[in-house]
């Protein structure tokens, strides 16, 4: 089932806002804490998205689903992954390039998740029940 207009806009707000927040944590000049930091954003984000969808996920079940999207991402985009941690070994230039890379797989990674959310919801004659 595909997402409604509604639910887009919605999960449009969630995804960004989480994606821009974990930049912020990504800005640190510290190797290994922006994966922390991704985790954590995409943690609160699944269970966010859940609720758009009418569901609602323990702490445990988005942490692990988190942990499959950024890991979904990172299989696809290595080189970003792998160029947003050692650029924080360079200074000022990894305060810019990492909080800009984690929003992108922060972005994409999300909308993995939206979609797949929206496709495991009930079907509507059971959400109304």
């Amino acid at each position: 089932m595909s997402m409604t207009e509604e639910e887009k806009t919605k999960c449009a707000a969630i995804i960004h806002t989480h994606a821009v927040l974990a930049a912020g944590g990504n800005a640190v000049p510290v190797p290994g804490l922006g994966v922390a930091v991704d985790t954590v954003a995409m943690t609160t984000m699944a269970m966010a998205l859940s609720a758009v969808f009418g569901g609602s996920i323990t702490e445990s079940v988005a942490k692990s689903l988190a942990i499959s999207a950024i890991k979904q991402q990172a299989l696809k985009q290595p080189v970003k992954v792998i160029a947003k941690e050692l650029s924080k070994l360079l200074p000022g230039l990894g305060q810019l390039v990492a909080p800009t890379i984690s929003v992108v797989i922060l972005e994409a990674a999300g909308w993995i998740l939206a979609d797949e959310l929206s496709s495991k919801r009930p079907p509507v004659e059971l959400r109304d029940l």
